[in-house]
């Protein structure tokens, strides 16, 4: 069921400590609704990171531009108690989350969490001594996919990689693709499995999806992807895998089955720029497999879900290999249309 993103706020808040979320509560809707990340550091202000910048939390509840006497401090105390609301106060069952330094909360929101690694044989194993905590907010906003699903029509069936820098609003739209396509809203119902490792585009809470991911879309919550691609193309005929930041050689090969399934893939991947994109070698991988058709770039964090430019696979590998002709170029190099 669809929430309004106060309410997401206030969701996201419950994870924090009771005296942050007593001041953060108070703040006016039309704050909440600008948010995209709650921060808190050890004795420093409490941030509230919104689309036009970063402000600082008062004792009073409201929101400061510059530094201020009565601004709220997260102290190690409070640190401590949001970690332990953050893991639902079993620390223990959220280990492999914690050693990858993010827990997901109820409802899709992603918490990136700081503090000392903890060391066993050379491998990260735990965290101790949380220095700092930054809650994502997830959005679900109904529509975010239009304007891309209107650029690329049928080539999506080719695949779609989705490229841009983070909270450049890269999962939001991937939850709407999703809705879109398992609903049928521009044309016939898809079915499509959404490998959602980290549990940010379903916000699956005890087997219910807490984000409208459509009306024919099956959700394998928790999977790591290159397991859950498998699973999905062995078990439930998808004409579409979505899942979010794919890139390890386990996913690429993953992806290739799925291709051979015949499933159209549809991921995203971090890049600031298309030409970052083309000098990544993950990213160049994920094209060489052929399951991605197309690539979309997104802006940054200023202006979330804002499609700068489309292009075409071919002709970006073209590019890479050094055999693009004019003509060619151009066309990847194209903004804001398939060429």
């Amino acid at each position: 069921m669809e929430q309004t993103m106060e309410k997401r706020f206030d969701s996201a808040a419950r994870g924090l400590s009771d005296r942050i979320r007593k001041c953060l509560k108070g703040l006016p809707a039309d704050m909440k609704n600008q948010t995209q990340e709650l921060r808190l550091r050890v004795n420093r202000p409490v941030s509230v990171c919104c689309n036009n910048g970063i402000y600082f939390l008062t004792r009073n509840g409201r929101l400061a531009c510059l530094p201020e006497d009565d601004m709220v401090l997260a102290g190690k105390e409070d640190l401590e108690e949001s970690f332990r609301n953050i893991c639902s106060y079993s620390v223990y069952s959220h280990q492999s989350e914690i050693k990858s330094g993010y827990v997901t909360l109820c409802g899709g929101h992603r918490v990136g969490i700081s503090g000392t690694a903890v060391l066993r044989d050379g491998q990260i194993s735990g965290m101790r001594d949380i220095s700092s905590i930054n809650i994502r907010i997830a959005r679900e906003i109904p529509g975010a996919a239009d304007e891309l699903l209107k650029m690329l029509k049928d080539t999506i069936n080719a695949g779609l990689l989705l490229a841009g820098a983070p909270a450049s609003g890269k999962t939001t739209i991937l939850r709407d693709i999703a809705r879109q396509l398992s609903s049928g809203i521009n044309g016939n119902m898809r079915k499509v499995a959404v490998v959602d490792e980290r549990g940010e585009l379903a916000g699956t809470y005890l087997g219910v999806p807490q984000n409208d991911m459509g009306l024919c879309s099956d959700v394998l919550d928790g999977y790591p992807k290159a397991e859950g691609i498998l699973q999905a193309v062995r078990s439930l005929s998808p004409e579409f895998i979505l899942c979010d930041e794919i890139g390890g050689n386990d996913e690429v090969n993953a992806v290739v089955q799925g291709l051979n399934a015949g499933a159209g893939v549809i991921s995203s991947i971090h890049a600031g720029s298309i030409e970052q994109l083309m000098k990544r070698k993950q990213a160049v991988d994920l094209l060489r497999t052929g399951a991605f058709g197309t690539v979309a770039m997104l802006d940054g964090y200023s202006r979330p879900g804002k499609i700068t430019g489309i292009y075409r696979a071919g002709d970006l590998l073209a590019e890479i290999d050094g055999s693009a002709d004019s003509d060619r170029l151009g066309n990847a190099r194209g903004i804001c249309g398939v060429a």
